[in-house]
């Protein structure tokens, strides 16, 4: 569930919408945390910073019953400001999750 670069052909990551080129620490974050019953279900490819800041942010019940779709972790009021800081830097920005 990743969209592409046209320029390049990298993955883009859903949430901050930067490009993940293939040097950047990236990982995949289950839509539905696995220990909620989403083992096997649908995975997203995120920047690392973005898979932790939603780990720092939400605990793994939120993120199963209201946060279990990209547009909802999106819309998230505290997630949407880092999404709108973090897409202001460069792909490859890897610093401290807020």
């Amino acid at each position: 569930m990743t969209t592409n670069d046209d320029s390049k052909g990298d993955p883009v990551c859903p949430l901050c919408l930067r490009p993940i080129p293939p040097d950047v620490p990236q990982s995949r974050h289950h839509l539905v945390p696995r220990l909620r019953g989403g083992k096997g279900g649908p995975t997203v490819l995120l920047h690392h910073i973005c898979h932790k800041t939603i780990h720092k942010t939400l605990r793994e019940t939120e993120l199963a019953r209201h946060y279990n779709s990209i547009e909802a972790l999106r819309a998230h009021p505290e997630l949407a400001r880092f999404w709108a800081w973090v897409a202001k830097r460069p792909p490859g920005f890897a610093g401290r999750t807020r």
